[in-house]
């Protein structure tokens, strides 16, 4: 299923509201609902971030995360954020392909830039598989716990 993922990254004005809806009900759906995470995912941050959506043969979002420029979130990074699967694609080598596709970008769109993430804890050895270290004390946010995490900035 994950090879047959088309990527694209839209800046907010490109996404039509069927694009936005669908990606506003998976990220409902998989960190309100399912994770039971009370918080407030509409946080004004969208309008300044590239949306990456990888979708299958038939158009359906399959995979999505958020790209946010140096300055928005970490001072001196870029942060990518919101990154969901839904649940009946978890396991099949689309997360992986998702972050690297969120990298490839972030590197392209902004080169020499540090990566930043706000990863759940469980998801530590994942990402630091991707090359991203540990750069806070554990926290709690929306009532599961995480971590920063740092990817050092190379070059496109």
């Amino acid at each position: 299923m994950a090879s047959q993922v088309k990527w694209q990254c839209h800046g907010f004005a490109d996404l039509d509201v069927h694009q936005l809806y669908e990606l506003l009900q998976l990220r409902d759906q998989v960190f309100v609902v399912e994770q039971q995470s009370i918080y407030g995912d509409l946080d004004g941050l969208d309008q300044a971030c590239w949306h990456l959506c990888g979708r299958d043969a038939g158009g359906q979002l399959q995979a999505y995360a958020r790209l946010l420029a140096p300055g928005v979130k970490y001072p001196d990074a870029v942060a990518i954020g919101r990154v969901v699967i839904p649940p009946h694609l978890r396991g099949s080598g689309l997360g992986a392909q998702l972050m690297k596709q969120a990298i490839a970008e972030c590197v392209r769109r902004y080169p020499g830039s540090a990566i930043m993430l706000s990863a759940q804890a469980v998801m530590q050895r994942f990402y630091e598989s991707l090359g991203f270290v540990v750069a806070s004390s554990p926290y709690d946010d929306g009532g599961i716990l995480h971590l920063d995490m740092r990817r050092p900035a190379i070059r496109a």
